[in-house]
């Protein structure tokens, strides 16, 4: 957002420097990225007086002037075809810096002539693009400075330009009035007046305006607009050209420079049509579909159906709230025109413009919001600029619909400031600073004006308060100790489970990764997301579109993008949520890695090797270990689409408790995000694992013997699809107080055992506790071993 210093001083009235408004605008929020300061690279010019021109003795095109300046009489030569006696001249003194020719002023010689400085041209001071000859003033005294003299005649000519960041929350500031009434509120000066006196239209207006039904409720809730007719529209007053030029914009014409003023200077986007061209009344409405519109920038858009367009009896004729078409524009032979002052939906604007890749400023504001109250002032206030500037005769004004209601009331507690912000404010400043900010207040009620969509709550009349009376007056206080000694920990165990995670990962050698929680949709759906439940109203771009419903998309595309750069092996982790609906509680904790490449060595000798499912299983169980998750755990199958269907695992306490997976990531996936793979992963649900035992309790008591265990080994046969961990569960659950480990140690499948057999070999590891086992009680225990296995998956003892 751009303004000129006199443009401010429109809406206020102060006398404060300019580095006290720049210093009150940062400190409000309002930050100052940039000011273009003319006087400061003007400062050293004076005004001098020719009192003698003659011919250069050696140059037909040169004069030797003697000048009266600050610093006496001096000789200056100069090529100007007006240098003469007598005129009053801007003077550079040798060691000025001269910014049109980036040049330093020194003592020469010209053909044997020495020259003490030089009188400027205007194009020499970049004042403007005049280079025919060096300024003559009308007035001014020898020696005084030439920023002072513009300051009194031309001020315009060293007007600063101010620029400033505006948050997304702050639309208000998007108009000057709004800036100032912040500094107002501040006591930076005080806001002016401003009255909106109604124009008495002189006759009905002959364009109608109506909105369709299905846009009053949601997309144009109010549209006014009037005829004006009888205007001339030729260019603008010279003021209000200075002030278009010095935030960027091109002055094009009287009616279209009026438009933009009000843009910026009250946060007030106007269009106006060439009534001559519009056939019938102005209908608001969505677009059918396919319908084409040449816009003012000379390109030519195709709607969707459901965009929002205003259109005459002969088709669309402007994108709403966009940006106008060519067709009705206006032009210096416009006589009759038709001002059009609406209130338009944010998101319906920033979907269309987000479409249609439009940037204009009516979109700008429009989607950030502003203000409905002001859309018949706004219409008002534009019509009387049009009249004095171009004059005519105007019409009653055409309406439909009504502004918005926008009253908002909450509770006013002048004692939260102190709880929330910690800063001691009086209770009658608190209310001063409100109303100036232009609240209404009612008791201990403060209602919201309509200007300021973001205030929603009591702690935003907090912050309002706090952000006026400067945060920078906010002390640091100790907080009160309650206790001697060490505090007891404020962490809550899913804190702490979540710290324990990350400590871990990077200890295994992972680089942590901070992703968005957006991502576009047809990343989404890869992971089992991008439906319209996790899909944003109004998101950033295209590629952020929807809630993550995984941490692993994000993962991807940070590896991607690595890789494109020449990095292959990567080791990527992060811990944070994802999200599975929109409505609280429908999110989850998770802690995802990523293997992609080879692995690094140990030791500066060790050998690279490409990563496998194995090395995300590792990592994987380590993490569990660290959060605490129980050592005994089933390996399934049956995760999700996105891992590879034969070479992963879910790590599960029962069928239905998964606690995490890992394995290869699916290789279409990995096509799909650009990634050369294989790359190998896991996910934990950090929530899943049962939590610890509480403060207090007791541990289990540690089982320990001294007895020499006992290993028997079992093949079985089985059929070729049966799952190991149904011959390792049946085995454990042959005696569970004495089979401390079965694992699985060979396979062979073909053979002898014919097709759609394999034989699956397993140690029982039997640890006795209370005395030492006969041969017996082993035999016992391995018969029923193989009764247990038979029963769960029908195979034979191999013989």
């Amino acid at each position: 957002m751009k303004f000129t210093l006199s443009w401010l001083k429109d809406h206020l009235d102060t006398e404060a420097s300019l580095d006290d408004i720049l210093y009150a605008l940062t400190d409000l929020g309002l930050e100052v990225e940039g000011v273009e300061n003319p006087a400061k690279k003007l400062e050293e010019f004076t005004i001098g007086r020719v009192l003698k021109a003659e011919k250069h003795p050696d140059a037909d095109r040169l004069r030797v002037c003697q000048v009266a300046t600050a610093l006496g009489e001096q000789q200056i030569i100069c090529g100007a075809p007006n240098a003469r006696e007598g005129i009053t001249v801007v003077v550079a003194h040798p060691g000025t810096y001269i910014p049109g020719i980036d040049t330093i002023i020194q003592v020469g010689k010209i053909r044997g002539i020495e020259s003490h400085g030089m009188m400027c041209s205007e194009r020499e001071m970049e004042l403007s693009d005049e280079h025919d000859g060096i300024i003559e003033l009308p007035s001014g005294e020898v020696g005084q400075k030439f920023t002072d003299w513009l300051a009194e005649n031309d001020p315009a000519k060293v007007d600063p330009v101010i620029e400033i960041a505006i948050t997304p929350n702050r639309p208000d500031a998007l108009g000057v009035r709004g800036i100032a009434r912040d500094l107002a509120a501040r006591g930076v000066g005080r806001l002016k007046p401003q009255a909106v006196d109604p124009v008495p239209g002189a006759f009905p207006c002959p364009i109608g305006v109506t909105i369709d039904p299905a846009l009053k409720d949601k997309g144009a809730p109010h549209f006014t607009g009037r005829l004006i007719r009888g205007v001339k529209n030729g260019p603008s007053p010279q003021w209000l050209q200075d002030r278009l030029r010095a935030i960027g914009l091109r002055p094009i014409s009287a009616l279209v420079d009026i438009t933009n003023f009000f843009t910026y200077d009250q946060n007030r986007p106007l269009h106006v049509f060439d009534a001559d061209v519009v056939k019938g009344g102005l209908r608001i409405h969505p677009a059918e579909g396919n319908e084409t519109l040449l816009a003012l920038d000379e390109k030519e858009y195709n709607f969707a159906q459901g965009m929002m367009v205003i259109s005459d009896e002969s088709g669309p004729e402007s994108i709403a709230g966009i940006m106008g078409g060519e067709h009705t524009g206006v032009t210096e032979g416009t006589v009759n025109v038709f001002l059009e002052s609406a209130f338009w939906d944010p998101i319906t604007i920033a979907t269309t413009g987000r479409a249609l890749k439009i940037n204009s400023d009516a979109r700008y504001r429009f989607e950030r919001g502003v203000d409905p109250a002001y859309t018949l002032p706004g219409l008002e206030a534009a019509t009387r600029m049009i009249l004095d500037l171009c004059g005519g005769e105007p019409s009653e004004v055409a309406a439909d619909g009504a502004p918005l209601e926008m009253d908002r009331a909450f509770r006013l507690d002048t004692d939260r400031v102190a709880r929330l912000v910690g800063m001691d404010i009086p209770a009658e400043e608190q209310r001063a600073t409100l109303t100036a900010l232009g609240f209404r207040l009612e008791g201990d009620t403060a209602h919201v004006p309509s200007w300021r969509p973001d205030v929603q709550g009591e702690a935003d009349l907090v912050e309002e308060v706090a952000r006026v009376a400067s945060l920078t007056k906010l002390e640091g206080k100790r907080l009160p100790r309650s206790h001697v000694g060490v505090p007891t920990g404020i962490l809550t165990p899913m804190q702490k489970r979540e710290a324990a995670a990350r400590r871990t990962c990077a200890a295994l050698g992972y680089n942590e990764c901070v992703t968005y929680s957006f991502i576009d949709q047809g990343s989404a759906a890869l992971f089992g997301g991008g439906d319209d439940a996790t899909a944003l109203e109004n998101p950033i771009s295209s590629e952020m579109s929807h809630m993550r419903p995984a941490l692993l998309p994000g993962l991807l595309q940070a590896a991607a993008r690595n890789q494109a750069r020449g990095f292959a092996d990567l080791a990527l982790f992060e811990v944070g949520p994802a999200f599975h609906g929109a409505e609280p509680g429908e999110q989850h904790l998770l802690v995802s890695g990523l293997l992609v490449g080879h692995t690094a060595p140990r030791d500066p000798f060790g050998s690279r090797r490409p990563v496998d499912v194995y090395d995300a299983k590792a990592d994987c169980e380590a993490v569990l270990a660290a959060i605490g998750a129980p050592a005994k755990a089933q390996i399934l199958r049956g995760a999700a689409d996105h891992w590879h269907p034969g070479r992963h695992g879910m790590i599960c306490l029962g069928p239905k408790k998964v606690l995490a997976v890992f394995g290869e990531l699916h290789p279409k996936v990995l096509r799909e995000m650009d990634v050369k793979g294989p790359a190998m992963a896991f996910t934990v649900w950090l929530e899943e694992a049962p939590m610890p035992r509480k403060k207090g309790a007791t541990r289990d008591a540690l089982g320990v013997s001294d007895l020499q265990a006992v290993e028997r080994d079992f093949a079985f046969v089985l059929d070729a699809d049966t799952p190991a961990l149904n011959v390792v569960n049946a085995a454990a659950g042959a005696d569970k107080a004495l089979i401390e480990e079965v694992r699985v140690f060979d396979e062979f499948v073909g053979g002898s055992l014919g097709e759609g057999k394999k034989s699956l070999a397993i140690t029982v590891r039997m640890q006795p506790m209370d005395r030492t086992l006969t041969d017996e009680e082993i035999e016992a225990v391995g018969k029923k071993i193989v009764e247990k296995v038979q029963k769960a998956t029908g195979g034979t003892l191999r013989g």
